[in-house]
């Protein structure tokens, strides 16, 4: 994930989003917190996100975060794996 549209993309595929997902963290947060099934999402290259990522990398962890508190069917966990 190098760059906000990629992460957008790459989360509405792999935690299939509906088509109007809005590739944004307000649209991120709705659809984190509507979810009705349990699901699992893990971060395993933190670091190497927030580095391609900045600030809007810590803004979209923040997001998982916070949503996995409201919603009880989200499980949200980071890993530091070393990226080579």
């Amino acid at each position: 994930m190098d760059n906000p549209a990629q992460t957008h993309d790459y989360l509405k595929e792999a935690l299939n989003f509906a088509d109007y997902y809005g590739e944004n963290l307000d649209a991120l947060w709705d659809e984190l917190t509507s979810i009705g099934r349990p699901i699992t999402v893990v971060f395993l290259y933190r670091a190497k996100m927030l580095e391609s990522l900045g600030i809007y990398g810590k803004k979209l962890l923040d997001t998982f975060r916070q949503a996995a508190k409201e919603n009880p069917h989200l499980i949200f966990k980071e890993k530091n794996w070393r990226f080579f």
